[in-house]
């Protein structure tokens, strides 16, 4: 969009809001609301016990077609992904980012093939580790960087994601919230990505294909 076209295009928005550049009170009002970055409405669905809210959470996933799995710890998880990828007659070879959670898993009692980084498009599996989930729709978050690169999220067709029990939240004002004073401000992810369930669409014919903008499967693991 030229300069030109966009002055045009904020110009009209501007007129129809009543506005004009500069409007010191409406300056005011976007400054405070980006230094206190006020919490938006919250759902009551996912205020529950914490035992309670994770069961939510994996039927939520469940619901949205993402398969899940719970596991005890850390350790469990290199055979967990084994299993899945076994189950699915995949084959053996899985890239996965620098997370320091994936730093001491130990592949060797399996026969996977493990490589790091980014995905160059020709991985069929990979894993990535959420900064948490969202009981109340079975949503994982996953923020970009070198510890789980955004291209695991949607260039593999089989993305398994792990996710701490500690980190699932009931809403997502709440994974703001923690991720805000993780970073602190101005040294939030370039990107953060809200996936719930595998990729589909039913664009054509409102026939479900899953798989239509990047992974056909999402596998959850939840972790503790």
């Amino acid at each position: 969009m030229s300069g030109s076209t966009r002055d045009a295009v904020l110009g009209r928005i501007r007129r129809a809001n009543g506005a004009r550049p500069g409007d010191p009170e409406r300056e005011r009002i976007v400054s405070e609301r980006l230094a206190a970055a006020p919490r938006g409405i919250v759902p009551e669905r996912g205020q529950l016990p914490d035992e309670e809210r994770i069961d939510l959470f994996l039927a939520m996933a469940e619901k949205a077609n993402a398969t899940v799995a719970r596991i005890g710890s850390y350790a469990e998880l290199p055979e967990a992904v084994a299993t899945f990828l076994r189950e699915k007659n995949l084959p053996a070879e899985l890239k996965i980012g620098a997370d320091p959670r994936f730093a001491d898993l130990d592949f060797s009692d399996t026969a996977l093939t493990v490589t790091h980084g980014a995905s160059d498009g020709d991985d069929l599996s990979a894993l990535s580790h959420a900064a948490g989930g969202i009981a109340e729709t079975g949503t994982v978050m996953l923020t970009s960087g070198p510890d789980n690169p955004t291209s695991l999220n949607f260039l593999p067709e089989y993305h398994i994601v792990a996710v701490s029990a500690g980190d699932v939240a009931g809403d997502m004002e709440t994974l703001f919230a923690k991720l805000r004073e993780r970073h602190g401000k101005g040294g939030m992810p370039r990107s953060v990505n809200f996936v719930t369930g595998p990729s589909r669409s039913a664009d054509i014919e409102q026939t479900l294909l899953l798989g239509a903008h990047g992974p056909r499967s999402l596998h959850i693991v939840l972790v503790g």
